[in-house]
């Protein structure tokens, strides 16, 4: 039975905008208040995605939340109908209104952990939506994410859902941007890596910004999962990475069957980690790129996004595959370690450069916009909705997102009645492209 890794991309959403909301988030901070283009946005990461799939590889999509999220707003005692509910919380306070209506979910590397079946007690695939503690507008995610997750993977024989962990910021939990899978075949026992920033009951006083995952967190992801103890690890990232902005690991490494792909910043003792890795995967030896600062300094490795990449094994090409964004062709420094890569006859032997410039302008590259899903031929059997892209799906995502978003939005409209009906319209619609039901609040 054939295995395959499924990447499913988040659909940008209607309300993209750059608001500056995640502290520690380096690009955040930097295009905060800056005019954002939510249809260039939507139809740059489906170019992505249509790219990946012109490899061979299986794609698929998740939507994006609505927003404003008006049961986020009823919760802080506004009421009325949905108009006087925004007007009034605008009134009160735009920044809630900013948290609420962010558009964060199209980082899908953040919806979830995922565990596939062979790595598992019951031999099932499990998911666990991710809390998302460390910051408000994204706290808000998880019901929809277990709504859409549900749909698309039903409960059952072969698919098991989790809600997301209580606790607060003590169980900060952030989904699959600090975990790492390794194996031979997607088919194959893998063995997980979880990567924390900081313990839930100690003080991280060697942090500047917040170590969002908690250890408390990956280990309760990983027993409610059923993951052997053998093939599970742990380990904390460096705090000199989240210090330089690497607010989650994804931005200083990237894996993909028997690939570790980091920066040497990653980790405080990499010589260790690589050990227990090996150890962890008993006979199948693991191939190891570690790149050193003095190549890549760990700001020119946030900057451009070097390792928020996808690293993918393509149908049809000799080795690994860099899906890049077009940030790092343009940084000195990653650019000639890139080309020097290449030609090493190393497991990675190609590089693809993408344009997804607006969701880089807000922290997120190629690897934050998509949710990794080893799946076999009888999984892909069993899913739900309508989630999977072929080129007629793609086509008719791209109509709709021309049709219904804006190529221009600044902070001052989010609390423009006609933009939060704009995007429930989309919405509606995409609901219907994607068979998913009423999965939205404004849709009950």
């Amino acid at each position: 039975m054939a295995w395959r890794e499924v990447n499913f991309d988040g659909i940008v959403g209607p309300t993209h905008n750059y608001a500056g909301l995640s502290y520690g988030n380096v690009a955040s901070a930097k295009n905060r208040g800056e005019v954002a283009n939510p249809r260039e946005g939507v139809l740059q990461g489906l170019e992505k995605a249509q790219h990946l799939m012109s490899l061979g590889m299986t794609q698929g999509v998740l939507p994006p939340h609505d927003r404003p999220s008006l049961r986020a707003l009823r919760a802080h005692g506004f009421t009325g109908s949905d108009r006087e509910i925004l007007a009034s919380a605008w009134a009160a306070s735009p920044a809630l209104v900013a948290n609420v209506t962010s558009s964060a979910t199209m980082w899908t590397a953040n919806a979830a952990t995922i565990s596939p079946s062979p790595d598992t007690a019951d031999g099932r695939t499990h998911f666990t939506p991710a809390n998302l503690a460390a910051m408000y507008h994204r706290s808000i995610e998880w019901p929809v994410t277990s709504r859409v997750l549900r749909k698309i993977f039903p409960e059952g024989e072969r698919f098991a859902h989790h809600d997301a962990l209580e606790g607060g910021t003590h169980m900060g939990d952030e989904g699959a941007a600090n975990h790492n899978r390794f194996c031979d075949d997607y088919g194959g026992e893998g063995v997980a890596l979880f990567v924390f920033g900081r313990g839930a009951f100690e003080n991280a006083s060697d942090l500047t910004y917040p170590g969002r995952q908690t250890l408390e967190a990956s280990r309760a992801v990983a027993r409610q999962h059923g993951l052997r103890d053998k093939k599970t690890l742990f380990v904390r990232q460096n705090p000199v990475a989240i210090n330089a902005g690497a607010f989650h690991n994804d931005v200083v490494a990237v894996s993909n069957r028997d690939v570790f792909f980091y920066h040497e910043d990653a980790f405080v003792d990499p010589d260790t980690l690589e050990r227990d890795i090996t150890v962890a995967m008993g006979e199948i030896p693991v191939r190891f790129v570690r790149v050193p600062r003095a190549a890549v300094p760990l700001a020119d490795a946030v900057k451009s996004y070097l390792f928020n990449s996808q690293l993918i094994s393509t149908p049809d090409r000799d080795g690994m595959t860099l899906i890049l964004p077009s940030e790092v062709a343009e940084t000195p420094s990653t650019k000639a370690y890139v080309d020097g890569l290449l030609s090493s006859g190393g497991p990675i032997t190609n590089a693809d450069y993408l344009d997804v410039r607006q969701s880089m302008r807000n922290g997120g590259g190629p690897a934050c916009l998509r949710l990794r899903v080893a799946l076999s031929d009888d999984d892909m059997s069993a899913l739900g909705a309508n989630a999977v892209l072929n080129q007629e799906l793609i086509s008719e995502l791209q109509a709709w997102g021309s049709k219904h978003y804006r190529d221009r939005l600044m902070a001052d409209d989010l609390g423009d009645p006609l933009l939060m009906e704009e995007s429930f319209a989309a919405l509606d619609e995409l609901t219907q492209i994607l068979h998913l039901g009423s999965i939205y609040d404004f849709q009950q």
